[in-house]
């Protein structure tokens, strides 16, 4: 009777790890096909979003977002990442005349192309997700007249859900400004004080004129 009970719980003990491992399995697989819902929508509200931001900063151009995958010399390795390790990375392919043939990735570009590029792919994310606050450092450094006033205004744009800091010597980022703060440097020490527009454009002339 004692072996006949002790086979018993044993057995019982054993097909409850059964189950117990088959209902891990299936959350994992429901938590995997979760975030691959999440992966491909988040995705796709991205990407179309920096297509239509990068069409807004070049009207000429075109812009897309490709979702990289295990590649096609390796079907195995698709058929057996059914889930988001599928993935391997975002690629980002522009054109700056519109022409399919010109289409290029981000080490084909030149620093300005590439400063452009990368505010619209923020811009779109910050369409999607928006932060509540950004710092923006020079961002138009390296781009010309009409790419910056593209960017002023498409943060002009979007200010009205966010809060916009930025740092410029160049003056079309002052247009849409509600604030402006000069920092000077006297006795070896920053100063930092609020100035009106018209002294900070002045400001930024005076800095191109001696550049």
């Amino acid at each position: 009777m004692c072996s006949v009970l002790n086979w018993t719980e044993l057995d019982m003990t054993v097909l409850s790890e059964q189950i117990i491992g088959e209902k891990i399995r299936e959350l994992i697989e429901t938590l995997e096909h979760h975030k691959l819902e999440a992966i491909q929508f988040t995705f796709k509200q991205v990407s179309k979003n920096f297509t239509d931001v990068f069409k807004k900063l070049v009207p000429h151009g075109r812009g897309s977002l490709i979702m990289r995958v295990a590649t096609e010399d390796q079907p195995d390795l698709v058929a057996e990442r059914a889930n988001a390790e599928q993935f391997t990375g975002v690629g980002i392919r522009v054109s700056f005349t519109g022409g399919e043939g010109d289409m290029r990735e981000m080490n084909q570009l030149s620093g300005g192309q590439k400063s452009l590029v990368a505010l619209a792919l923020i811009f779109a994310i910050q369409k999607c997700d928006p932060a509540p606050f950004y710092l923006f450092d020079e961002i138009d450094q390296a781009l010309d007249a009409q790419h910056r006033k593209a960017i002023a205004n498409m943060i002009h744009e979007l200010s009205s859900s966010a809060q916009f800091i930025t740092t410029t010597f160049r003056p079309e980022l002052l247009e849409h400004a509600h604030k402006f703060y000069g920092v000077k440097f006297r006795n070896k020490v920053s100063h930092v004080e609020c100035v009106t527009q018209e002294e900070a454009r002045d400001f930024v002339e005076d800095s191109a004129t001696h550049a």
